[in-house]
Order: structure tokens, then sequence, then C-alpha cells
């Protein structure tokens, strides 16, 4: 009867782990969009108080304004792709880059964020971007996203840089400095591999590499 219950227990976690990371990730990302744009819904409302008091009222309730932010985020959002992809949203893009650039404290921060963003978002050139590493002890492996390849200038050895992102949150993890011959490259995309890393490992391909590097064959420096 004790292990039948255990059993069930075990069952019942299973089905809520999922559930509540879902809910974990939506409300995390929820909170986020309204701390953008609560200020903005803010003064919306003040806005439109003196000729639409009613609607005004309706503003002042935390839970209508906390949509009211959301949806302005999102819209933002929205109309900040479509003009960053057209030529002229590219060109104030880059004039930005440019002023945060001058910045000096700014410029670090900012700066290493698009790099990073940048490097995940391109598709790699003779590289594969997706590999296994030794980490965090011998004999385990962690997915990483090669973001630079450098070259040791003693013994020309080639050096990856791999970020490795956290479960469930792939925006924190660590950067590990690793030799180019110790790499698994892994078949998979970006978008593959933050499946795999947000949902704990339980969504991948039933079979890949995980023994025999195959020394720095798909990889080559790039160097800046």
């Amino acid at each position: 009867m004790l292990a039948k219950i255990q059993r069930n227990i075990i069952a019942g976690i299973f089905i809520v782990i999922p559930i509540w990371l879902t809910i974990w990730v939506i409300s995390f990302l929820f909170n986020l969009l309204i701390e953008f744009g609560h200020p903005a819904a803010m003064r919306l409302a003040a806005l439109i108080a003196p000729n639409l008091p009613r609607l005004a009222q309706t503003f002042q309730n935390g839970w209508f304004q906390d949509l009211v932010a959301v949806a302005i985020v999102l819209i933002g959002l929205l109309l900040l792709g479509v003009v960053g992809r057209q030529v002229i949203g590219r060109r104030l893009l880059e004039a930005f880059d440019r002023v945060m650039a001058r910045i000096p404290l700014v410029q670090s921060i900012y700066g290493a964020a698009r790099k990073l963003i940048q490097t995940v978002q391109t598709k790699p050139d003779g590289q594969q971007r997706v590999v296994l590493i030794e980490f965090p002890s011998p004999g385990m492996k962690a997915v990483g996203l090669v973001t630079r390849i450098f070259t040791d200038p003693d013994t020309g050895a080639e050096i990856a840089a791999v970020y490795v992102p956290t479960t469930p949150n792939p925006s924190s993890g660590y950067v590990e400095l690793v030799p180019a011959d110790g790499l698994v490259p892994l078949d998979w995309t970006v978008n593959e591999a933050l499946t795999f890393i947000i949902s704990g490992g339980a969504v991948a391909p039933d079979s890949f590499r995980f023994e025999g590097p195959v020394g720095n064959a798909g990889l080559t420096s790039e160097r800046n």
C-alpha cells in the first residue's frame, strides 16, 4: 500500500512539473511586460481622464492596467520588429548602436548583449554552433553554443568560447573556454538546443553523438 501511494505521489509530481514550469515562464514574461508597459498605461489613463472619466476609472483597476501594459508592450515590440527589418529601421538601429558605444559603462553591457544576440541569431559560417562540452565535471556533458573561436599565440591551438544556458531560463548561464578539439558538434539548430534546455531534456532527438570529439572539424577561427 505504501509503495502504491509513493508511486501515485511521484506520478502526480511529474504531472505538476510541466504545468508549474509553464506557469512560471509565462508569469515571468507577463511580469516583465507589465514592468515595461505600466508607465505607458498610467499616462494613457491620465490623458483620457478629462474626456472619458468612466473609462479612466476602469484604467485605475490594477488588472486592467496590467492588460493594457502588456498590450502596449506587445504592439510596441511588433512595430519595432517590423521597422527593424526595413532598411530605414536597420540604419536607425546602427545609429543607435553607435550612440550606445560612446557611453562608457552602458557600452560594456549593451555591446556585450547585442553581440551575444547577433551571434546566436546569425547562422555560423563553417562552424557548428551547438555542441556538447564536458561540464560541470569529467564524464558529464552539457549543451552549449559556440560564440567565438580564439587561437593560443604560443601553441596555435584553437580555444572555443561556449555559452552554456541553464534550465529552465536560458537567458542565464555560464561561459566556458574549451579546447576546440574537445567539442562534440551536434547537428541541432539553436532553437532545438534551447527547446531541449527549457524542457529539461524532455524534447530532443532520439539519438545524438555523446562521445568522440572530432577535433576541430566543422570549426573555423572567428577573430574580431
